[in-house]
């Protein structure tokens, strides 16, 4: 297991995503719910490899499961995000509010 202090941007996004669907988080799921919320187009294979390190530094782990849908039985390898995943989301947030405090510029005049 890699140590990893910090995320890049495409890794932090798929890490939200992923505690965003908690129990349901696969490639799929993760790569709709990336789409929906940026509204950039995202493809599988970048999920992928994401995921691949989020699990080689232990922030996710992975799990085969079957799955059934629309009549249709099929194994899936779902992620769930381990505590030293949402430790390090935590911190990464904190940073990014502690950049964003006062930036009014950038906010319209509010505080961020």
């Amino acid at each position: 297991m890699t140590p990893k202090s910090s995320l890049g941007e495409f890794e932090h996004h798929v890490l939200l995503a992923a505690l965003r669907l908690g129990d349901e988080a696969y490639t799929t799921s993760i790569l709709t719910e990336l789409e929906e919320r940026t509204g950039r187009e995202v493809s599988a294979a970048a999920i992928y490899i994401a995921l691949r390190r989020l699990e080689t530094a232990g922030m996710v782990t992975s799990r085969m499961r079957e799955s059934s849908e629309r009549g249709e039985r099929r194994e899936r390898r779902y992620v769930r995000v381990t505590p030293t995943g949402i430790a390090l989301a935590r911190g990464a947030r904190q940073r990014l509010l502690s950049l964003w405090d006062g930036l009014t510029i950038v906010t319209g005049g509010h505080r961020a």
